[in-house]
């Protein structure tokens, strides 16, 4: 008798291995049940770990990307997708990028972030159809991120992108996977069987957050949108954020409150304006050049100014 698609797909996903230390979870306490998932959850950073050498060269891919005037565009399905699409929608206010720097394309477009549609993570066609609308260049950076490695619509995304000539990275959680093929660049963090069999929005998912908070936050470092480990590229939206702009100056700069605030006042509540201003003693004209010069790295900007 032929396998129903849902069955070979479930296969594909490595339900069938059990996690033997979660056996007998409906018998466990709710405490049980917590420890259990807590004590599997911190298998997920050894796991991560070992991809560090990849992680770091993606880095710095996304970094030369972005510097050339390239998007990371990262494409998923399902749990993946909306993990991808956290990671982008987060990236504007955090470092004042503009939207269209981190883009992500989701099977099944923005509803499938908050309702399921599972069919189209099976389709090839939609997979590069969707990616075609993205209009790539050679300086951009495409990520699929899929636990299985196997998902139809990111694999055929990643191969369309590929073929002209963008750089492309897997995000996968099983080794020699078709996304591994299809990259340039594969980043394989091998959690193991899940507490809930198959479930992989659980450690996979764990995972995949882990390392897309590593590859844009490691490029927005590169990029010089942070200064020591202050976000000082944030975007001061409202009161609550113009505080911590404040407060960044404080740190970053070493002036009290009220001259932080003044600068960033003069600089028209731009933080790295404001910090180019005071470190190098110089006034938003001059600030504001140097920080063009430097790419909008504001401790290259900050040495600009001074040696003036």
């Amino acid at each position: 008798m032929k396998k129903r698609k849902s069955q070979s797909r479930s296969s594909q996903l490595g339900a069938k291995q059990t996690n033997a230390d979660a056996s007998d979870l409906d018998l466990k306490s709710s405490f049980e049940i917590a420890h259990i998932i807590n004590a599997e959850d911190a298998k997920v950073a050894a796991a991560v770990k070992t991809a560090l050498p990849q992680i770091g060269k993606a880095i710095d891919l996304i970094a030369d990307a972005i510097a050339q005037g390239g998007r990371l565009i990262y494409v998923g399905a399902g749990t993946s997708g909306r993990i991808a699409a956290l990671d982008a929608a987060e990236c504007p206010p955090t470092f004042n990028v503009a939207p269209e720097t981190v883009q992500f394309v989701m099977a099944g477009g923005p509803k499938a972030l908050a309702t399921a549609v599972e069919a189209n993570e099976d389709s090839r066609r939609l997979g590069e159809r969707e990616i075609t609308k993205r209009k790539l260049q050679k300086h951009d950076v495409v990520v699929g991120i899929a636990a299985s490695g196997r998902t139809p619509f990111t694999v055929a995304a990643l191969e369309y992108a590929r073929r002209r000539g963008a750089k492309t990275i897997a995000v996968t959680c099983k080794r020699n996977s078709p996304l591994e093929k299809a990259a340039d660049l594969a980043i394989v963090a091998e959690v193991g069987p899940e507490v809930i069999s198959g479930s992989t929005r659980m450690k996979a998912g764990t995972a995949q957050k882990m390392i897309l908070n590593m590859l844009s936050s490691g490029a927005m470092t590169r990029l010089g949108y942070v200064y020591g480990n202050l976000m000082v590229n944030v975007h001061l939206k409202n009161e609550k954020l113009v505080r911590r702009g404040v407060d960044i100056l404080e740190q970053a700069a070493g002036v009290n409150s009220s001259r932080a605030r003044k600068a960033l006042n003069s600089a028209g509540n731009r933080v790295p304006v404001a910090l180019v201003m005071l470190a190098a003693n110089v006034n938003r004209r001059a600030a504001k050049r140097a920080l063009k010069h430097a790419n909008g790295h504001v401790r290259r900007a900050i040495a600009l100014a001074a040696s003036k």
